[in-house]
């Protein structure tokens, strides 16, 4: 799990190392362990390294195979590079350490950019073809780990996260309207390729893209599953799909495992983590460390599920390491939140996900994670409502459900300059939703919030907040397998139970029954959700300062209503109207943007 950066020229220069150098500096946090830049002709390649596979210097970074004239920078872990190390071995490579990023290089001499769908595992990468020029840039199936770009006519910049690409600088900081509309709509999502910045733009999950010198690119989407029935699994019975789903998650935590350092798990108490916790006692981990964080109440909320995750704890007999937060403890740690964040996330656990990090980075590197598992098996209230729609009802049906808030509302909202001319976020849905492949509106659901707002918004989200203190988060619910799996997974099934039941009829066989049958749990910071005095502090502050003013994004009377009552304007998704158009503001003005 690191950072990468790099430059790539198309105008006859060299690449500009100083910025290169920079926009690594600035991933030094992902990255504590070591560091790198390399450079050969139009290109240029930096990189941070967290020691996670091969702890030597054998497998540091930028990596170099001057046999095949290949050098390339990698992000996250290919969780069966061992396998496909044995298999590369047989063909005739030779290996000098025994990292996954070696294997990253030999696949792509082997097999060409075919080479990701060989690998299982989550990662961002890009490779320099020395003879050629061409740069090859890839992404995983779920977009786990991040890749943003920024293109000028002359050269294109790449990181790991959007605050370096502004350390490099030469950066078009303008506000996007079509992702200002997204972000107000989808609870601060923006789907790939935009950002909120029109000069930057982050590469779609599943996508090998190939640049060739002129700046001419060409890209290849290499996996996407069919929310459809299959053939094959026509004479599944329920306990059948429980019994698949159970095996597949099994190994998807076991793959997870693979590290030359110890891995733990963060353990909310709920359905998912504790899962996680269960399958590795089953494959005989012993003093596995667990971690929970909890808040303070506000305002009559509980803001810690602490006697479920004490009672898995106990069940497997865990190490168990649990976090309490006080609610000025959340103030003073959302500068530091918003400055490690990428793209703006007004959810609210993006800081309890900090806070976590930073405690957890003490005592482990890599831990597993619970993320993915309500989008991909239908976990969340609103699915039963659109599972009823008709199948060309599906669309509209996901924005009455889904949306914060229409597009008429946000003339209220936006001053007139950054509202987008229609109704762009309804149109991407309709869009999405209409592509065929999706069998039933529930279906096609499912496939766009895995495939888009999964992406955009937790994983984002837990990668961001993880690696802000050098922590590696592995998600086995995104096992690509497993969500294949769950695409043809009848939709009654993940219904049933309130929702995710064929995972909670795997769960009852491992789990105490109060985890599983439990209500479902979320991860309440009170202290943000009811905008408690020092948070309300903060926002007046973002909100009334000089560059909110002169930027002019949302409209006063609107604004001026919000701060009147913090705590009682709601978007229909029952989000805090406030917290979400001033976490976008902090964020500005965290990172320098005017």
């Amino acid at each position: 799990m690191c950072g990468l950066s790099g430059e790539i020229r198309f105008d006859g220069h060299r690449p500009d190392l100083a910025a290169v150098e920079r926009m690594s500096e600035r991933l030094a946090e992902r990255g504590p362990d070591d560091g790198g830049i390399w450079t050969r002709g139009a290109a240029a390649l930096g990189h941070r390294r967290l020691k996670i596979i091969d702890l030597s210097d054998l497998a540091a970074q930028p990596m170099t195979d001057a046999g095949a004239g290949l050098t390339a920078v990698f992000n996250g872990c290919v969780y069966n590079y061992r396998e496909l190390r044995d298999e590369l071995r047989g063909l005739g490579h030779r290996f000098v350490s025994t990292s996954d990023t070696e294997v990253v290089l030999k696949a792509y001499r082997q097999w060409g950019t075919a080479c990701v769908e060989r690998f299982y595992g989550m990662f961002a990468f890009a490779l320099v073809e020395h003879r050629s020029g061409r740069v090859v840039l890839g992404r995983d199936r779920l977009g786990i780990k991040p890749l943003y770009l920024a293109r000028t006519p002359d050269r294109l910049r790449f990181a790991s996260s959007l605050p370096a690409l502004l350390a490099g600088g030469d950066v078009d900081t303008s506000l996007d309207p079509v992702a200002v509309h997204q972000y107000l709509s989808w609870h601060a999502t923006v789907a790939a390729p935009r950002t909120v910045l029109n000069g930057v733009r982050k590469l779609p999950p599943a996508t090998v893209r190939v640049v060739e010198p002129d700046g001419t690119h060409r890209d290849h989407v290499y996996w996407q599953p069919s929310y459809t029935r299959r053939a094959e699994d026509a004479d599944m019975t329920a306990g059948d799909w429980s019994d698949a789903l159970l095996d597949a998650l099994r190994t998807a935590v076991r793959r997870r495992m693979v590290s030359d350092v110890p891995v733990g798990v963060l353990l909310s108490g709920g359905l998912d983590s504790s899962l996680i916790v269960a399958l590795l006692a089953q494959e005989g981990q012993r003093d596995l460390m667990t971690f929970s964080v909890g808040f303070e109440s506000e305002a009559g909320e509980d803001g810690d599920e602490f006697p479920y995750s004490d009672l898995v704890a106990r069940e497997f007999g865990t190490d168990h390491h649990r976090l309490m937060v006080p609610s000025d403890r959340v103030s003073d740690a959302l500068d530091g939140a918003v400055a490690a964040m990428s793209e703006p996330m007004t959810s609210h656990d993006a800081v309890a996900f900090y806070l976590l990090s930073e405690q957890v980075s003490k005592e482990v590197k890599v831990v597993q994670s619970g993320q993915g598992a309500d989008e991909v098996l239908a976990g969340y209230h609103w699915y039963p409502r659109l599972a009823e729609a008709a199948r060309p009802d599906a669309a509209e049906r996901y924005a009455d459900t889904y949306f914060d808030r229409p597009h008429t509302d946000l003339a209220d909202v936006l001053e007139p300059g950054m509202l987008a001319d229609d109704d762009v976020s309804g149109r991407f849905v309709r869009q999405h939703m209409a592509a065929p492949g999706a069998e039933t509106a529930l279906d096609a659901a499912l496939r766009l919030d895995t495939h888009v707002m999964l992406v955009d918004d937790p994983v984002k989200r837990v990668d961001n907040m993880t690696m802000a203190w050098g922590l590696e988060a592995r998600v086995p619910f995104l096992d690509h397998e497993l969500v294949e799996l769950a695409a043809a997974c009848p939709p009654g099934l993940k219904l049933a139970d309130g929702g995710k039941g064929v995972l909670k009829t795997a769960g009852r066989r491992l789990l105490p029954r109060d985890v599983v049958d439990r209500p479902k749990g979320y991860f309440p910071v009170p202290a943000i959700r009811h905008m408690a005095g020092p948070v309300l502090k903060r926002v007046r502050e973002a909100l009334e300062a000089p560059e909110a003013r002169h930027r002019g994004l949302f409209r006063e009377p609107y604004v001026s209503r919000l701060l009147e009552a913090p705590d009682e304007h709601r978007t229909r998704r029952g989000a805090n109207a406030l917290w979400q158009v001033a976490l976008l503001e902090i964020w500005l003005q965290t990172h320098g943007i005017t």
